[in-house]
């Protein structure tokens, strides 16, 4: 009897847990819709990789940052490696090539950038404009701006609206002298784009043609536009030259510590900071940017700079050491293909033979007769004891046609110095004054021959006392 009444008491509790468990599963099912209906947090997107990065920048016309550049040339590499006749890979590869030789002044890129541009080329000659445009870029890194014109204009051609092949004309035509050529072609580029790039590239314009408030401007601009911390860093390092070139010391090294915050391998910048350390007197600061520069970056420049201010010091050991280093890296640049004349011939006129200076810079103007070789060739000629030629390319140097009027200090205390040469004392005065008033600090060695000079020249006569001069300005 008992057996019969546990019989219906289990039946109860069993459909009762079957009504739980029923409405259980149904309680998950509206919870799991209801799951299913809120908002989900949108999914972040990977951050590009250092190789993607590069190869934006060197597409679209940007400084690129050296970790990034390793990266994508390894990519590269293998791409090329995996199917030989990838035309864009190999184009790719060459311009990276190129631009890892220039951030690093290493002329041994040189050489493979030109086989793989040409590789390119061979894979596929027609139309092939981003192997065309390469080449044009690879002959500015190589500071040959006849092959780079030639190889800018031929990619114009095959592509009139690609807007990248602008900037490198333009730093043709202005290593060329033809700074005419340069502002028209920025004049076209700007009408087909905008932003960083086209800003940079529009102030080293206005910088050749000396608008510098502008060129200070677009700078500024492109340096708060640009995105990747490389680009940045590259266009605050030019705006730090431009505020060094018009003395204002503080505002330089600002810029420059910046660029090195944000590009650990920006060494133009951390040379920058050496040459404004040294005109703000801090001498040991001074020597240590220079050493860290130059350690990674060897340029010829970076040595010239240092050995100098070297020699202010009354060191002429640790000169000559620098002077060593930069007769060495302007061999290996020829091996490379690339023309280091200019610096060289600067050297030679104040510490070498100012009469081989002279040839070599002779042989560079006929090359390309730019602003900056008119200038190293009539300081070469003065020192050689020929002023009356020299005064004929200071001239050229510091007039506002055909150059623009760049008028920096150290061209216009050689002009002043040629003028004081050749008994023009008015000229004399007026160009060392205005030298020593752009940049009283434009270098160790020059900065205090200019102020010696301008202090022997002593004060204007008299009114009505005549004085031997040009008349020029």
């Amino acid at each position: 009897m008992e057996n019969q009444q546990e019989g219906p008491a289990r039946r109860e509790r069993s459909v009762r847990r079957r009504r739980v468990l029923i409405a259980s599963v149904a309680g998950c099912a509206v919870l799991g819709g209801v799951l299913v209906l809120l908002p989900r947090e949108p999914a972040q997107p990977a951050p590009p990789s250092p190789g993607a990065l590069a190869l934006a920048a060197v597409g679209g016309g940007a400084p690129a940052a050296l970790p990034g550049l390793a990266e994508l040339i390894g990519e590269r590499e293998k791409a090329v490696r995996a199917r030989p006749g990838d035309a864009a890979s190999w184009a790719v590869l060459g311009v990276a090539y190129a631009e890892r030789g220039r951030r690093l002044a290493d002329p041994a890129y040189y050489p493979r950038a030109e086989k793989a541009l040409r590789t390119s080329l061979k894979v596929r000659p027609q139309r092939n404009t981003r192997a065309v445009a390469g080449l044009a870029a690879l002959a500015n890194a190589r500071r040959d701006f006849r092959a780079a014109r030639r190889w800018g204009e031929a990619a114009l051609k095959l592509e009139p609206r690609r807007w990248t092949t602008y900037p490198l004309l333009i730093d043709a035509y202005s290593g060329l002298g033809e700074y005419k050529a340069a502002k028209r072609t920025l004049d076209r580029l700007t009408g087909l784009r905008s932003g960083p790039a086209v800003l940079a590239r529009a102030a080293a314009v206005y910088r050749d043609r000396g608008w510098r408030e502008d060129a200070a401007a677009s700078l500024a601009d492109a340096a708060a536009g640009a995105r990747a911390p490389a680009e940045r860093a590259a266009y605050l390092e030019r705006a730090g030259q431009l505020a060094f070139e018009r003395g204002d010391l503080d505002v330089a090294l600002r810029h420059f510590r910046e660029a090195v915050r944000l590009d650990p391998d920006q060494r133009a910048a951390q040379a920058g900071q050496g040459r404004t350390l040294a005109a703000l007197g801090r001498t040991t600061e001074a020597l240590n940017a220079y050493l860290a520069a130059l350690a990674e970056q060897p340029s010829p420049q970076y040595a010239l700079e240092l050995g100098e201010l070297y020699e202010s010091l009354g060191m002429p050991e640790a000169a000559r050491v620098r002077y060593g280093l930069l007769r060495e890296r302007v061999r290996r640049a020829a091996a490379g293909g690339a023309d280091e004349e200019l610096v060289l011939g600067r050297f030679e006129a104040d510490h070498g033979d100012p009469k081989a200076a002279v040839r070599r810079l002779r042989a560079e103007w006929k090359r390309q007769p730019g602003t900056e070789v008119a200038d190293a060739l009539g300081w070469a000629l003065y020192r050689a004891g020929e002023p009356e030629e020299a005064l004929r390319f200071a001239l050229s140097a510091t007039g506002t046609e055909p150059g623009g009027g760049v008028c920096d200090a150290a061209s216009m205390y050689h002009r002043g110095m040629i003028e004081r040469k050749l008994k023009r004392y008015g000229a004399a005065r007026r160009h060392l004054a205005e030298a020593l008033r752009i940049n009283p600090h434009f270098s160790p060695l020059h900065a205090p021959a200019a102020r010696a000079a301008a202090e022997a020249l002593g004060e204007p006569p008299d009114e009505g006392v005549p004085e031997m001069d040009d008349g020029a300005g």
